[in-house]
């Protein structure tokens, strides 16, 4: 019988992890006891996704507020610093200003704007528009902003960030002075030693500032890169990834050896079932919401662990661009055979080839581990582990 279904996303629940727990045991189990409860077969090539935050956990990857404040102190060594591109968050940002304020006498905190870097709104270009503001030139105080835009609250969560972070560095006895400019080097006219706080044009931004005479340039990555008086820590992305856990701790990105996890995992399935199991760790998914215009991912990376079978991008023809064009003379089970026999053919690399425009041109883990995230969600479904079948299929396979 022809085969009518395609990718299937199913969430596997576990046990809540806690510190030291057996996370490859525990996976391995959680997935064969679900496909023999649900009847599931599994193929080689299905994929076994485990989410960063139970691997972090398993890893005991916490942080507290003061050891923050201690590698700020340290790697600083100066009561005033800048603080540049923060993300608008209570769980990814908020704590970790507060062990940063913690370490200082003085913070400029200075935002981009009308968003920042993930696309949580301080304000909406029509608030721009309609004050005659341009957010590529202009640089703002806090007395400006409040003065052309009053005191705006976020859509979802019904907080002034502003008047929020502000709070956060003043309880902990540090001076706040707050600006708002999408221009880097802005800061140099305040300090020459500034934290760079944003994820993903890290890079770019401490060039600039590099090139324009910065003393210390730091970013969130150099922050708890290495163990501070018994810390968790994250070689390469510090606290880049962090996420509150308690009022006085963070929960940091997984550690390099989840991809040893990943690979045992693999090991583990070929032994007890036969079968290659593709296996990763995953993160925020990468995709935007149209209603708040909120890029979701706030990790560094979609994936930070995965098996060499995920590397890579998608190669796939349109079907309805084979259907339009070199198939429109053909109907029914005549063209379905065509095209199937089109796919059967395709070539190895098709980069270029017309038939594969639109496709998505996207990393396989950042598209898997988008599915992921949106199957798990972030809230209290219980499932930390998802299988994913039939993804490396397509419409040639019965």
């Amino acid at each position: 019988m022809e085969r009518l279904t395609g990718v299937k996303s199913i969430g596997i629940r576990g046990p809540i992890i806690r510190e030291n727990d057996d996370l490859r045991k525990i996976v391995v189990d959680s997935v064969i006891n679900a496909t023999k409860s649900e009847n599931i077969a599994l193929h080689d090539k299905d994929v076994v996704a485990i989410t960063e935050s139970i691997v972090a956990r398993a890893q005991g990857n916490y942080a507290s507020i003061d050891q923050i404040a201690k590698d700020i102190k340290n790697k600083f060594s100066s009561d005033t610093i800048g603080v540049i591109f923060p993300i608008t968050s209570r769980n990814r940002f908020a704590i970790l200003l507060k062990g940063i304020a913690r370490a200082c006498k003085k913070i400029i905190l200075m935002f981009s704007y009308p968003s920042d870097e993930v696309g949580n709104a301080l304000l909406s270009l029509d608030d721009l528009d309609d004050k005659n503001v341009n957010p590529y030139s202009d640089v703002l105080t806090l007395k400006k902003y409040r003065e052309l835009f009053g005191y705006k609250i976020h859509e979802f969560t019904g907080v002034d960030y502003v008047a929020y972070y502000e709070e956060l560095v003043k309880n902990e006895g540090c001076e706040c002075e707050i600006l708002f400019a999408n221009h880097a080097k802005v800061i140099l006219d305040y300090t020459k030693k500034v934290l760079c706080c944003d994820i993903h044009t890290r890079f770019r931004t401490k060039r600039i500032l590099k090139e324009n005479g910065c003393e210390i340039v730091l970013g969130l990555d150099d922050i708890l890169n290495k163990s501070v008086d018994g810390s968790g820590y994250n070689e390469q992305y510090g606290l880049l990834g962090s996420n509150k856990s308690t009022e006085d701790t963070v929960k940091l990105f997984p550690r390099d050896e989840c991809k040893n996890l990943v690979l045992n995992i693999n090991k583990d399935f070929k032994e007890l079932t036969g079968k290659n199991i593709e296996v990763m760790v995953y993160g925020d998914g990468a995709f935007k919401d149209p209603q708040g215009k909120i890029w979701e991912l706030a990790d560094p990376v979609v994936s930070p662990a995965f098996t060499d079978g995920l590397k890579g991008t998608p190669n796939e023809l349109k079907l309805k661009y084979l259907a339009d064009n070199d198939y429109k003379h053909l109907n029914g089970t005549e063209l379905q055979n065509a095209i199937k026999e089109s796919i059967k053919k395709k070539d190895s690399d098709l980069k270029g080839n017309m038939a594969s425009q639109g496709t998505t041109p996207r990393q396989i883990t950042d598209l898997i581990g988008s599915l992921c995230d949106l199957t798990s969600g972030s809230g209290d479904k219980g499932t930390p582990i998802i299988l994913v079948q039939g993804y490396f299929d397509n419409l040639s396979n019965d």
